[in-house]
């Protein structure tokens, strides 16, 4: 049989080094952004990434649409900076040393020193610095990386506080209270992409309960949903105590199901949906009303 030599890419990658390649040796990128300069501003900030990571293969799903419209924007003629970013702060990045010195509470931070703790912090974010910036070229997104902002550098921070300032002086900052979620470990509060990365399947306690209808017998009349101008249907009620007359003794109840039973000794009242289809099951025993596809 005759030996053949089986390349490791295929001729689509092999091409597409060679495009790559071209654009560097020939500065392609650079040349894009000196050919506008005149135009209209077209203000593009790469959202940071935290390099402490890998970079993952979701990743380019946002790197494609970060990378398509400043394209489009210069094919238009206008001037379009497109400066890159690093993301040097946050819960992740503490957490990853936390994880290295197998710490378990913050007074461990304490305990080791917040001066040592930020400088392993601040080294460990450029940890896979050399990785992404492989990545990024890799896949043709163009960025500037050498001018990029970094979260942690002073020129940045100020730049946030300068616009913390004037939002002020405009009469737009104000002081009230929020319900925030708080990890009891780490001491903080979360924001809503670091509560939804806990997120999982559990099996949980959940209940179906029976909410007996005020006055529902088993006449059509009787047994009708007649909700108060809120939505709400009152439970234990003097309504309920008092029946309406109907042929048969018999009750109508919804049925509903709850994942917090143990809030059902405070409850007064059941909310329906106005746009909502309920169905009553005339043969149950006693008769069930309930939602549609429930």
């Amino acid at each position: 049989m005759e030996e053949k030599n089986i390349t490791k890419k295929s001729d689509a990658a092999l091409r597409e080094e060679a495009v790559l390649e071209f654009w560097k040796d020939n500065k392609i990128f650079e040349k894009s952004i000196e050919q506008t300069e005149g135009g209209k501003e077209y203000i593009f900030y790469d959202g940071p990434v935290t390099a402490n990571s890998k970079p993952v293969l979701h990743t380019m799903v946002p790197f494609s649409f970060k990378d398509i419209i400043p394209r489009y924007k210069t094919m238009q003629g206008f001037h379009v900076r497109r400066k890159g970013g690093w993301d040097t702060h946050g819960l992740p990045v503490e957490l990853q040393i936390e994880k290295k010195l197998g710490f378990k509470s913050k007074n461990d931070i304490e305990n080791y020193g917040i001066a040592a703790f930020n400088k392993l912090c601040k080294e460990s974010v450029w940890e896979y610095i050399g990785l992404w910036k492989n990545f990024t070229n890799r896949m043709g997104y163009w960025a500037d990386q050498e001018n990029a902002y970094v979260t942690y550098h002073n020129d940045y921070i100020e730049s946030v506080w300068n616009v913390i300032k004037k939002v002020n002086e405009q009469k737009l900052l104000y002081k009230d209270y929020k319900v925030v979620p708080w990890c009891p470990r780490c001491g903080t509060v979360l924001s809503s992409h670091e509560l939804a990365q806990g997120y999982e399947d559990v099996k949980d306690l959940s209940l179906y309960v029976k909410f007996k209808v005020c006055g529902g017998g088993n006449d059509a009349s009787a047994g009708s949903l007649s909700p108060d101008a809120s939505g709400a249907l009152p439970l234990g009620s003097s309504a309920c105590e008092t029946p309406r007359k109907s042929n048969t003794s018999a009750s109508t109840y919804i049925l509903a199901w709850t994942t917090t039973p143990w809030t059902l000794t405070g409850n007064v009242a059941l909310a329906v949906g106005e746009k909502i289809d309920y169905v009553k099951i005339p043969k149950a025993d006693p008769p069930l009303a309930e939602k549609k596809n429930f």
